[in-house]
């Protein structure tokens, strides 16, 4: 594959170069495979893929790059999962549903079943600070490996190991949103942005009717603005301002169109 090319000095050619931690020996990944269901050409892709950044002295070197490729690979899997299964969904539910399935939390839970963490190549501090359960490198690794199955066997299979993966998970209600500010909150952390901020722009009117205008902020995102009686009520006005605007939000939250 043309991307395959790109990533062939950290990845392709990257040999492993310590065969354990602790001198013990380093997991046979072939029981991994199983479990994925791809058995990989390129080995080193799924060395790669299983390597923090702790157990080796470059980035490079890392899962990283990898979990940069398969977080949009997920996406773009999800997306066209999404699209064919709910025919009849408008844009804003299936939107709502992909936030839902791509979340740090629910790539965690899919790793935690492929076991990913009992393969993991990680520094001793992070073997010793329990990073093998660490949810958010678990995520990460989830991320890694789906990059990697796209690269070593093409969208084709990477799709179908997002399917097996998160198809169950497909098949759910959608969560119900609850507030505004917890659902702008969760769906920011779900995207790997930073926590919202409630900003207040303005105040008017008279001391016993007061109008407060306040901005919801995501860092790297454009801000939304709303009022409010009181700030408590205008910091959920922005934050649903937000959540309309990313399609996120309706009038009737909790129903589902499908």
């Amino acid at each position: 594959m043309a991307l395959h090319g790109s990533l062939e000095p950290s990845v392709q050619h990257h040999q492993v170069s310590k065969a354990g931690e602790g001198g013990r020996k380093a997991p046979d990944t072939a029981r991994l495979e199983a479990t994925l269901g791809h058995s990989f050409s390129d080995k080193a892709l799924l060395a790669t893929a299983l390597t923090h950044m702790s157990a080796e002295d470059s980035r490079l070197a890392s899962y990283q790059r990898l979990e940069f490729l398969g977080d949009r690979v997920l996406g773009l899997s999800i997306a066209d999962m999404l699209f064919q299964r709910y025919p009849q969904s408008e844009e804003g539910n299936l939107s709502r549903r992909l936030a839902d399935l791509v979340r740090k939390e629910t790539c965690a839970d899919v790793a935690q079943g492929w076991n990913l963490g009992q393969f993991m190549r990680l520094g001793e501090g992070e073997i010793l600070g329990g990073a093998r359960k660490n949810k958010a490198i678990l995520a990460d690794a989830c991320e890694a490996i789906i990059g990697a199955v796209f690269l070593d066997g093409g969208y084709e299979a990477a799709r179908g190991l997002v399917e097996r993966g998160f198809g169950e998970r497909l098949m759910k209600p959608v969560r119900p949103l609850r507030d505004a500010k917890t659902a702008l909150q969760e769906w920011a952390q779900g995207k790997g942005y930073p926590t919202p901020t409630y900003t207040e722009r303005g105040r008017s009117g008279p001391d016993h009717a007061p109008v407060f205008v306040v901005a919801a902020r995501i860092t790297g995102l454009t801000d939304a603005e709303a009022r409010g009686p009181s700030k408590r009520l205008a910091e959920q006005a922005a934050a649903e301002a937000f959540l309309r605007r990313e399609g996120l939000w309706n009038d009737n939250p909790e129903g589902d169109d499908v």
